[in-house]
C-alpha cells in the first residue's frame, strides 16, 4: 500500500539527515496554509471575473435597449432643430453612459484584485514570521 505525498516527502526528508532541519511538520503545514491562501484569492479573482462579465451582459442589455429607444426617435418626423436637439441630447447621453459604466466595470475589478492581493500580502506577512520561527527553532535544535 503506497503512503501519501505528504509522508512519502517527511520520510525522504527525515532520511537526509541534513543539518538543523526545521519541524517538517509545521512546514508542511505552513505550505498547506500558502496554498489554502492561493485558492482563496484565485476563488475572490474568480469571482470578481464573474462579477465583471454579469455586469458586462447587463450594461450591455441596457445599451441595446437605449439604442433601440434611439433609433425610434431619430427616425421620428421633427423639425431639423429638434432633429439636432434630439441628436444630441442622445450623443451627451450615450457619452455620460459609457464613461460611467467603464468607471464601474474598473471598480469591480480593482476591488476584486485588491481582495485577493489583501488575503496574498496577509499571508505572505504569516509565512515570513513562520521561517522566522522555524529558523530559529532550528539554530536552537
Amino acid at each position: 500500500m503506497a503512503n501519501d505525498p505528504q509522508t512519502e516527502f517527511k520520510s525522504f526528508m527525515a532520511q537526509m539527515k541534513l543539518p538543523a532541519m526545521p519541524d517538517m511538520e509545521a512546514l508542511m503545514s505552513a505550505h498547506r496554509r500558502n496554498l489554502e491562501t492561493l485558492s482563496a484569492a484565485n476563488r475572490v479573482a474568480m469571482e470578481g471575473a464573474q462579477a465583471v462579465a454579469k455586469r458586462h451582459m447587463e450594461i450591455l442589455k441596457q445599451t441595446m435597449s437605449e439604442l433601440s429607444e434611439s433609433v425610434t426617435m431619430m427616425t421620428s418626423p421633427a423639425a431639423p432643430q429638434d432633429q439636432a436637439a434630439r441628436q444630441a441630447e442622445l450623443l451627451k447621453r450615450s457619452y455620460e453612459h459609457a464613461v460611467s459604466n467603464m468607471k464601474e466595470i474598473g471598480d469591480l475589478i480593482q476591488k476584486s484584485n485588491g481582495e485577493a492581493l489583501e488575503l496574498l500580502n496577509h499571508r505572505f506577512t504569516e509565512a515570513l514570521g513562520e521561517v522566522k520561527s522555524l529558523v530559529s527553532q532550528g539554530a536552537k535544535g
